[in-house]
């Protein structure tokens, strides 16, 4: 099946502007894996939206050289292969080297708009920083991160991007055999926290410098110029940090693994393991069931962050501008400090919209909340509820939803309070509706979606992952021919347990 569609005029293969920054630190920042086997590679699927913002012919991917430099580690002009180093918080325990065990970098190349994009394969057999694993994916996990790469770019949160999904005859041993398969994704960086972590830990401190004036040449250039670029590039990250789980929080996103390692310098998501949708709202929802102690819980992930960051600030404190230890430490904390009053604004924001509030009120912040704690309270299905809110201004709708309920008069007692709230405001009903409708998605990549391309997937068909695609990249639409995949979830879908190999 190809992927490509004929109506889409060819681009050149391979002629796209390399620039490779990453590869001109030096080598302590790197290994050069060597090119490793993928037995019966082909093109699964392709995204339509990555491969235009990549100038590249989605047709390309489906042969050599793209083919066999995504999935062979053969030679593509241009692309200089490498896999970096860095360390981590795993579960809050440092651990001081990690790196790229399964994941390579083409190379960072320069597009006709004048972005620049970072190319890299995961999946894609061993490197020097496996530790003695074998550096493959499968199926089931990279079919979720291509479609939640996409699926989250389409709801407007900062995320790495899946350019392309490959599957093979490999067969890849986890909890059982499995089809491999590899992603092609991109971003404009891939440097994480663990990368500071990794100098900064062992002691490399000249090295550490380095990947400073890097990060801030390349993810920061605007800062450069600062009084004090580093405390300048901190800040800056904090801030894209607490918009980043604002929007999480705010669309029920539970990634699952927020290790240190697992977190974006230019303030994406990333690394998409066992990662969920909430269906029923639970704050306490836990979608890794490896994380037995709820380190990663949805009502944790702001509490997570802001600890991470602190990790970060640990590695960069030393070289603010200040003229002593103890006042870039002091600086350094009234930052962090200012994570979650940073990160409460943009929830607010966010929750505002989806209530159709577009004033700022004081009461607003306990009227979402006790909204959360009813659902909570209720069981409510957290992405069809917001969808489904406007429509509740009916009274036969509204009348229904109540049939549902345990405690219909603290429900009745809250709507009252949203409706007195809303005579507040000056925007016209189907004004607000319209604005409520393009914050609300109402398809989401649930869990039993994902389960049912994954399964057509490793018996060859990836009809359902070019469905599913498809669907997501319009979340805020609707889309009659596909109503049926934003019904509530069968019940088979409870069932469905996600790990780190997920």
């Amino acid at each position: 099946m190809s992927v490509h569609d004929p109506a889409q005029s060819d681009l050149p293969d391979t002629e796209l502007e390399w620039i490779n920054r990453f590869a001109r630190l030096p080598e302590a920042f790197y290994d050069r894996p060597a090119p490793a086997p993928f037995p019966g590679a082909n093109c699964l699927a392709a995204s339509p939206d990555m491969c235009d913002r990549l100038d590249l012919d989605p047709a390309a991917l489906e042969r050599d050289p793209w083919l066999g430099a995504c999935t062979r580690g053969s030679e593509l002009p241009g692309a200089e292969p490498l896999a970096s180093v860095y360390a981590g918080h795993q579960f809050g325990v440092f651990v001081p080297q990690l790196g790229d065990g399964r994941a390579k970098l083409l190379g960072e190349i320069r597009t006709a708009r004048g972005e620049t994009w970072e190319l890299q394969v995961k999946g894609a057999g061993p490197t020097r920083y496996s530790r003695g694993a074998d550096g493959r994916a499968v199926v089931r996990s990279s079919v979720r991160e291509y479609l939640v790469s996409e699926a989250m770019a389409a709801l407007g949160v900062p995320t790495t991007r899946a350019v392309a999904l490959f599957g093979s005859s490999l067969r890849v041993y986890r909890e059982r055999i499995e089809p491999g398969a590899i992603v092609l994704r991109a971003a404009p960086s891939f440097i994480r926290f663990g990368h500071f972590e990794y100098f900064h830990y062992n002691g490399y401190s000249a090295r550490l410098q380095e990947l400073i004036d890097y990060a801030l040449a390349h993810d920061y250039p605007e800062l450069v110029d600062a009084e004090d670029p580093v405390a300048a590039m901190l800040e800056a990250v904090i801030g894209r940090t607490a918009e980043m789980i604002a929007d999480w929080q705010a669309i029920g996103f539970c990634h699952g693994v927020m290790n240190t390692d697992n977190m974006s310098l230019a303030g994406l998501t990333i690394d998409y393991g066992p990662f969920a949708f909430m269906d029923a709202f639970d704050p306490g929802y836990i979608c890794n069931h490896t994380d037995q102690g709820g380190r990663y819980a949805f009502d944790q992930q702001p509490q997570i962050a802001q600890w991470n960051l602190i990790r970060l600030a640990e590695t960069l404190v030393i070289y603010f501008a200040d003229p002593t230890r103890e006042a870039a430490i002091e600086r350094a904390k009234a930052l962090l400090e200012d994570f979650q009053p940073q990160y409460r604004r943009a929830w607010l924001a966010r929750m505002r919209a989806k209530l159709g509030l577009q004033a700022a009120q004081e009461g607003d912040e306990a009227l979402i909340q006790d909204l959360l704690a009813r659902m909570a309270a209720e069981g409510v299905d957290y992405t069809r509820f917001f969808r489904q809110l406007p429509d509740l201004e009916q009274a036969e709708t509204r009348a229904q939803l109540e049939l549902e309920l345990e405690d219909r008069a603290a429900w009745q007692a809250w709507w009252s309070r949203y409706q007195a709230r809303l005579a507040q405001e000056a925007r016209a009903a189907d004004a607000r509706r319209a604005a409520m409708n393009a914050v609300n998605p109402k398809y989401i990549l649930r869990n039993h979606l994902a389960q049912a391309a994954i399964e057509r997937a490793e018996a060859g068909d990836p009809s359902e992952v070019l469905r599913l695609q498809r669907i997501l990249a319009r979340p805020f639409d609707e889309q009659p021919e596909f109503e049926a995949y934003a019904d509530l979830p069968p019940a088979w879908a409870s069932g469905i347990q996600l790990s780190c190999s997920s």
